[in-house]
């Protein structure tokens, strides 16, 4: 197949590309010793299609898979208020509850719903928070992330990261038969949806900073070249024009305006720079680790994490401070630890492994704790994580 040909069928396949589901596995392999205890009390929900979602679950959920949070479990509880006036706090002080967030799901008409919610200090009894969110049944997934953002914000001071999306690619099939598709999935890897597939090696997703774009790897052309496309998989085009391989973009994330990435048109994979349409590449010069791929920048822009190869041919997870060159190493696990990618809070990493056997996608903290596997069925790989 030409090239303009091939372009034109990876088009059509991404107008084509079906919803998919992915069973959702998540697995904790260290625990945090102070975690934060927290109650999130079930949502009074009188309708009954609200109450076929279940808020406060998600919350919960969202909060313990932070690591910064312990949710306290539902059977523990003696009481289910719904509002600050109904809480006994010297009941959930005696359950040894730090914080404890209430609320209820309202119905505001056909198919639009209103999540009113407040979070207290238990010690204190102070009103911390008090916030109203509306969306219809189908969005009352995301709503639930934005809530437990705001729970983690209001608790911490820091940005929560459950309403984003993740990026990567699921390959499916064996040789001579395989496909690619990329795939964006909710931060807990519920909701996946395929905006692209190719029977040519799809790798590499970055999102752009506003989450607009993802720019990614193909090499449908040949060698790997580095395209854009939108977030719902329209307007795909070419942004690198060399006879070697570029792969691994990742965006500034204060300006949205340059990428680098990695080409080996030097004879050896190294870091490039450029402007996001591709114009005016440069070699970025850092320090000397051997055979470094994947950079990826953190959300303020002061680290940069990238994939550096072991000697027995596997790789794992460094961080590096560009101001003072700092290289700390995060991932100790057998097998291969690669492609990291930063959560908008600067806290959490997203990368795929195979200490598992399999290649699959995880999390873990930036200091390379709480690791959690988000998927578990075929082979996923190539995550990233988009900055809202």
């Amino acid at each position: 197949m030409n090239r303009p040909l091939a372009l034109l069928a990876l088009i059509g396949l991404m107008m084509v590309c079906p919803w998919s589901r992915a069973e959702l596995v998540v697995e904790i392999t260290k625990g945090q010793d102070d975690a934060i205890p927290i109650a999130i009390v079930p949502f009074n929900s009188p309708t009954e299609a609200a109450a076929s979602f279940d808020v406060a679950q998600l919350v919960s959920d969202d909060l313990a898979r932070s690591g910064r949070f312990k949710s306290m479990a539902r059977t523990d509880m003696i009481e289910q208020p719904h509002m600050g006036a109904n809480i006994a706090f010297d009941d959930w002080r005696r359950l040894n509850n730090d914080y404890i967030v209430v609320g209820q799901v309202q119905l505001l008409g056909p198919d639009r719903y209103n999540i009113v919610f407040e979070v207290y200090n238990v010690l204190n009894r102070q009103r911390l928070l008090g916030y109203q969110i509306s969306a219809n049944k189908a969005g009352l997934r995301l709503a639930s992330h934005q809530v437990a953002d705001m729970v983690f914000q209001k608790i911490l001071g820091v940005r929560g990261a459950f309403a984003t999306r993740v990026a990567y690619v699921s390959v499916l099939g064996h040789l001579p038969n395989k496909s690619y598709q990329l795939v964006v999935a909710d931060a807990d890897g519920m909701n996946p949806r395929v905006v692209m597939q190719s029977n040519e090696p799809l790798m590499s997703p970055a999102w752009s900073p506003d989450g607009s774009q993802i720019m990614f790897s193909s090499s449908m052309l040949g060698n790997p070249e580095l395209f854009v496309v939108d977030a719902n998989g329209s307007r795909p085009k070419r942004v690198t024009f060399s006879n070697a391989a570029s792969t691994s973009p990742t965006w500034n994330p204060k300006t949205g305006q340059s990428v680098v990435f990695v080409s080996d048109r030097g004879g050896i994979p190294k870091l490039y720079l450029m402007n996001a349409d591709g114009t005016n590449t440069s070699e970025l010069a850092l320090p000397d680790k051997g055979y470094l791929i994947d950079p990826a920048w953190s959300p303020n822009g002061q680290m940069v994490a990238f994939s550096w190869r072991r000697p027995d041919g596997n790789f794992d997870i460094y961080i590096m401070d560009p101001a003072t060159r700092e290289i700390r190493q995060i991932t100790r696990d057998s097998g291969k630890n690669e492609r990291p990618s930063w959560a908008p809070d600067g806290r959490h990493i997203v990368f795929e492994s195979t200490r598992n056997g399999q290649r699959q996608i995880w999390t873990m903290l930036a200091d390379g704790s709480q690791a959690h596997l988000l998927t578990m069925s075929g082979h996923n790989e190539s995550p990233n994580w988009s900055p809202k």
